[in-house]
């Protein structure tokens, strides 16, 4: 059975412990693309990361972990998401996937965060293990998700690209709705 896992990004402290904004698992476009997956009996699953301000690599790797990961499983990572999911799949070369969606996604390029998150050598394969293996890129996103996909191109063999016109970092306030069609689209297609 097909099954996806969506994986959101990092905010800042006080959006996380603030009561004014939803949990991040629930910010944008992942509560809309998770209905309309399950709408397609696609079981999916937005693991919520704890202090997703501070982000720790064994942490969001224990979380994600508790799901099935197969050659069946659609893997979705948003900015920093995403770059946990190269950084895993990068580290478990064993582990086939049916699809791969990034989407702006955040490798820390200038290490902002001061940890060791993304400390590790991305594995040049990891397309190649997987049914499809796209990246959404935004032309208005910020410097650093660009300098991030730089480095996924240059690491990464065959990886593809989507390029996006003026959609920022596909957050909400760039989109103007919380329905992302396009992701769901290249999902489903």
């Amino acid at each position: 059975m097909k099954n996806a896992i969506i994986l959101h990004g990092t905010c800042d402290k006080e959006e996380y412990y603030s009561d004014e904004y939803p949990s991040a698992s629930n910010s944008h476009w992942i509560p809309w693309l998770q209905k309309q997956l399950i709408i397609k009996d696609i079981e999916t699953c937005t693991p919520e990361m704890f202090k997703s301000y501070a982000p720790d690599y064994s942490l969001w790797k224990s979380e994600f972990e508790k799901n099935v990961i197969n050659e069946k499983t659609i893997l979705v990572g948003h900015s920093c998401g995403g770059g946990f999911l190269i950084r895993w799949l990068s580290e478990n070369k064993n582990v086939k996937i049916g699809k791969v969606i990034l989407v702006a996604p955040w490798l820390d390029p200038e290490n902002t965060r001061n940890n060791n998150f993304f400390e590790f050598k991305i594995d040049s394969n990891i397309v190649s293990r997987t049914e499809k293996f796209l990246i959404f890129n935004s032309t208005n996103d910020d410097k650093d998700i660009h300098e991030s996909l730089e480095i996924i191109k240059n690491n990464v063999d065959n990886v593809k690209i989507r390029n996006f016109e003026n959609y920022g970092h596909f957050c909400y306030r760039n989109l103007g709705t919380d329905a992302f069609p396009e992701l769901l689209e290249e999902i489903l297609n």
